[in-house]
């Protein structure tokens, strides 16, 4: 009989194996709210059908989603969407390939039902930017511009409720940028780099994109693979929404007592090199948002009742004395967004930001109501920059960190009526590199 046990056993072991190398990359979580989840991974084409196995942690009964779209593609990304949960509940899931069990498993909490119960909850998130993977044939001569991924090991450990990316969440390169099947390949390639993939599972993922994963370098409305690159970027990431009308990703999420407004910069972008103004007045042709975009802001922001109202764009927003691409450089629609604040007293705005591959807090007045503040973090795994030129002493810089590597954990703290945000920047180790934080009362229209 043992032989017999053997064989069966050595049997199962390779079915068990076979299973495993066919998943490319994931599970990565998806946002996971009160009631529902979503879990995200892509498989190989010889793949034929692709189950989620889930249930309350601990728990024996155990419920079976079969994915139910194509297969067989070259590239093929999915995701499912578990409904009816419990909220507060902790559930564990493994992923079935051809009604076999593979090792790819995972757990998830829903959100807690907090409002008109409980005080507001306390919690974090992290965010990064500018996240480059090395791939020596593609990558231009020299050294390389990849740095040290392990920062995404560090990320993994953190106890946060979720992650958003802002931009360049992989990189295309030259030999990707009017190639369809290219804007795929690249998504694909970067995503299965193994130094993610704990961290895709650690916690649920929302992005935004900049360039880099929109196409070329800078480039905005005029990129003619824009529609491919948008059925990409929502191919690879599992946002609550994407733009409306099949225009734009923007896209928000609420946690606790905070409202995050993920921007699309590059859809409606004007060439950065439109003149900003003509005749002496801003040039209300050179949009970045663009009229759709902007009026969902608006709405987004007036329905709002959120302590902290986080508006995040890939591109920076406030910094005057920057030589590179900003908000401020659309200065029509910029001016539009200053004066709709000051207009309707919108409290609690701080802007966040990437691109730059340093991180810093840019603060600018404003009379007869409260500062804003810009908040850039970058870069995850993408060479650094020095702080130089106009630049090397800005005088509205209030935190500065540029040569590290770094991400940063956002966390809200303290009584209704007195919260707190700490930002904690954080190097590839997870050491602290530096702090910042704001109460909710400064970020006030005074009475």
């Amino acid at each position: 009989m043992k032989p017999i046990i053997f064989f069966f056993s050595g049997l199962f072991f390779s079915v068990f194996l076979y299973a495993q190398s066919r998943i490319i990359s994931g599970p990565m979580l998806g946002p996971v709210e009160l009631r529902d989840a979503k879990i995200w991974l892509e498989v190989s084409p010889e793949v034929k059908s692709v189950s989620l196995q889930y249930n309350k942690m601990g728990g024996k009964a155990t419920r079976t989603l079969p994915y139910k779209g194509s297969l067989g593609n070259e590239f093929n990304p999915l995701y499912f969407t578990v409904g009816g949960l419990d909220i507060n509940t902790t559930y564990e899931y493994r992923i079935l390939l051809d009604g076999k069990p593979t090792r790819y498993t995972g757990s998830f909490t829903t959100k807690d039902l907090w409002q008109w119960r409980k005080p507001v909850p306390d919690f974090s998130f992290l965010t990064g930017s500018c996240s480059y993977f090395n791939q020596p044939e593609y990558d231009r001569p020299g050294t390389p511009y990849g740095k040290d991924s392990s920062i995404f090991s560090a990320m993994a450990r953190e106890k946060s409720a979720f992650m958003v990316w802002m931009g360049d969440a992989w990189y295309t390169r030259e030999v990707d940028y009017y190639s369809e099947w290219g804007l795929w390949y690249r998504a694909s390639h970067d995503r299965a780099t193994p130094a993610l993939q704990d961290f895709l599972k650690a916690m649920p993922q929302l992005a935004t994109w900049d360039d880099h994963d929109y196409g070329p370098n800078d480039i905005g409305k005029n990129y003619i693979l824009k529609e491919a690159s948008r059925k990409v970027f929502n191919s690879y990431f599992c946002n609550p929404s994407s733009g409306e009308n099949g225009q734009g990703i923007y896209t928000m999420t609420s946690w606790g007592d905070a409202d995050i407004f993920l921007l699309d910069d590059r859809w409606w972008r004007s060439a950065d090199r439109m003149k900003d103004s003509v005749d002496g007045k801003p040039n209300p042709d050179k949009r970045m948002l663009g009229a759709q975009q902007m009026d969902w802001l608006k709405n987004s922001l007036l329905f709002s009742a959120a302590t902290f109202k986080i508006i995040t764009v890939g591109s920076q927003v406030l910094n005057p004395v920057s030589p590179f691409d900003k908000w401020r450089d659309f200065p029509a629609e910029y001016q539009e967004l200053m004066d709709f604040l000051a207009d309707y007293k919108i409290n609690g705005v701080l802007f966040l930001t990437g691109d730059r591959h340093h991180s810093e807090i840019i603060k600018t007045e404003r009379p007869g109501s409260y500062p804003l503040y810009d908040i850039t973090v970058s870069p995850l795994t993408s060479g650094t920059h020095t702080f130089g030129g106009v630049e090397k002493n800005n005088p509205y810089r209030v935190f500065g960190l540029d040569e590290k590597q770094n991400y940063a954990r956002f966390s809200f703290s303290g009584a209704r009526g007195s919260r707190k945000l700490t930002v904690d920047f954080l190097g590839v180790k997870g050491e602290k590199l530096g702090d910042w934080s704001i109460s909710e009362k400064e970020l006030k229209t005074p009475q």
